[in-house]
C-alpha cells in the first residue's frame, strides 16, 4: 500500500527511533503506554480512504433511519440508564483491510461502537510519528492540533467549568488505556476519577480534590457498564441505574445501541453478512462465519471456528451474532520482508444537535496473528500492536 512511503519508512527505521517514539510519548503523557505500540504506521491510498468514508456515511445513514424502538431493544434490562440522549457523542467504526474475491484490497466492516476510543492519545501518537520521521508530516491529518483540541473541548467539556467535568473510569490506574486518560487531562484540563471515589448526595455527584468536595455536572464516561458486574465486592456510592443530575458524554445506553447488535441490520458491499445466532438460516454454513458475543470488549469471547456443538450449547442465542469471515490481507511489509495484517478504526465525534458526526482521527492495529488484537500477538514479532494510518497518493 503506497510502496514509496513503505520503502522510505523501512529504510529510515531503526530500533533507536522506535525507542525515541516511546520515550517521547512517555515524556508527553507522564506514563508508559499500557499496550504494545507498533514500530510502524500503515500507509493507505486516498482511494482506499474514499471507500472507508463512503461505507461509513452509508452506515451512518442507515443508523439514523432506525427507529428508537429498534435501538432500545439492544439494551439489556439490567443495564438501562435513565435520561437517554437523542444521539451519542462518539461514533467509532472498525474496518479490516481485506482482499476481496475479485482481488482488490478493500475495507470490510468488523464492528462499530458509540464509545470513546483513544481520542487524545491518537493525535499525540500521530504527531510523534511525524517528529521522529519528518517525511510523514505532509501526510498528517488536515485538522490542526488547535482545532482538534477545540473540537474535543466543545464536545466533552461543553459550557461547564473544567473542574465540574470528569473522566470516569473504574480503577483508571490499572487500565491499559491510562496513557489516554493522562493526555486527556492535559488536553482538556479535566480530572480522571475512579468510580469508587465518586460521592453521592441526594441526586448530585461529587469528587474530592484538595480536601474539598467538587460537584460533577458532566461525565466523560469510559466505564464499560456491563463489566462492573464482573468485579467482585465492588463498592460504590453511585449506581448507573439511578436518577442523577448529571450530563453523560456519551450516555451509557449508546454502548449497547451502537454495537455488534446492529451488524445484522446493515447492508453495504463492505459490510459482511451477519445474523443473530437465534436467526441463523439453515442454508448457511457455520464454517464461513465468526461467532461473537454482542457486547464483548477487546475481542473477548470471539470464536473464529464455531461448531454446531458450540452454538447448540449457548442458551442466550439472541446475545450472539455470526458474522461472515473476511480475509485480512497481509500487505504491510516489515524490515525482514514479512507481512502484517491490519484494521483501521475511524474516530468520529457527534456534537449535540448536529445532524451528522465529524471524522476527527483514526487508529490502526497491526498483527501477524489470527486475530487483530494486541493480546493475540506473538511477543517476539515486529510490526504489531497499536498503530496509525497515513493516507497519500
Amino acid at each position: 500500500m503506497i510502496p514509496k512511503y513503505r520503502k522510505q519508512f523501512n529504510e529510515e527505521f531503526n530500533q533507536e527511533k522506535y525507542a525515541e517514539m516511546k520515550s517521547l510519548l512517555k515524556e508527553k503523557s507522564g506514563i508508559e503506554p499500557g499496550f504494545r505500540l507498533s514500530e510502524s504506521p500503515i500507509f493507505l491510498t486516498k482511494e482506499f480512504k474514499e471507500k472507508l468514508i463512503s461505507a461509513s456515511e452509508s452506515i451512518i445513514d442507515q443508523i439514523k433511519n432506525l427507529s428508537e424502538e429498534t435501538l432500545q431493544k439492544s439494551i439489556p434490562e439490567n443495564c438501562k440508564v435513565p435520561n437517554d440522549t437523542k444521539q451519542p457523542h462518539f461514533f467509532t467504526i472498525d474496518f479490516g483491510i481485506c482482499r476481496s474475491e475479485n482481488g482488490n484490497i478493500e475495507p470490510q466492516l468488523i464492528e462499530l461502537q458509540a464509545f470513546p476510543s483513544l481520542y487524545a492519545f491518537q493525535n499525540v501518537y500521530e504527531d510523534t510519528f511525524c517528529e521522529v520521521y519528518p517525511f510523514l508530516d505532509k501526510l498528517k491529518n488536515n485538522i490542526s492540533d488547535e482545532d482538534y483540541q477545540k473540537n474535543l473541548y466543545e464536545l466533552i467539556v461543553g459550557k461547564e467549568n473544567t473542574e465540574n467535568v470528569i473522566l470516569l473510569e473504574i480503577f483508571p490506574d490499572k487500565q491499559k488505556t491510562a496513557i489516554d486518560f493522562a493526555l486527556t487531562e492535559k488536553l482538556l484540563g479535566i480530572k480522571t476519577v475512579c468510580l469508587t471515589k465518586v460521592k453521592k448526595q441526594g441526586n448530585q455527584l461529587f469528587y474530592e480534590h484538595d480536601g474539598k468536595l467538587i460537584r460533577i455536572k458532566r461525565i466523560y464516561n469510559r466505564v464499560i457498564f456491563d463489566e462492573l458486574d464482573k468485579i467482585p465486592d465492588l463498592k460504590t456510592e453511585f449506581n448507573f441505574r439511578e436518577e442523577i443530575d448529571v450530563e453523560w458524554v456519551t450516555h451509557p445506553n449508546w454502548f449497547f445501541k451502537i454495537s455488534k447488535y446492529l451488524l445484522p441490520l446493515l447492508k453495504h458491499e463492505f459490510v459482511p453478512k451477519s445474523y443473530f445466532l437465534n436467526e441463523f438460516p439453515e442454508n448457511e454454513s457455520l464454517e464461513n462465519f465468526v461467532l461473537k458475543p454482542l457486547f464483548s470488549f477487546a475481542g473477548s469471547g470471539v470464536n473464529l471456528n464455531p461448531t454446531k456443538e458450540i452454538t447448540d450449547a449457548i442458551s442466550d442465542k439472541e446475545n450472539y451474532i455470526l458474522q461472515r469471515k473476511v480475509n485480512y490481507e497481509p500487505v504491510f511489509e516489515d524490515i525482514n520482508g514479512e507481512f502484517s495484517r491490519a484494521e483501521i478504526r475511524l474516530l468520529y465525534i457527534w456534537k449535540e444537535n448536529e445532524e451528522r458526526p465529524i471524522l476527527l482521527q483514526n487508529l490502526s492495529r497491526m498483527t501477524k496473528a489470527a486475530m487483530v488484537n494486541v493480546d493475540f500477538n506473538k511477543k517476539d514479532a515486529i510490526w504489531i500492536g497499536s498503530s496509525h494510518a497515513f493516507f497519500g497518493e
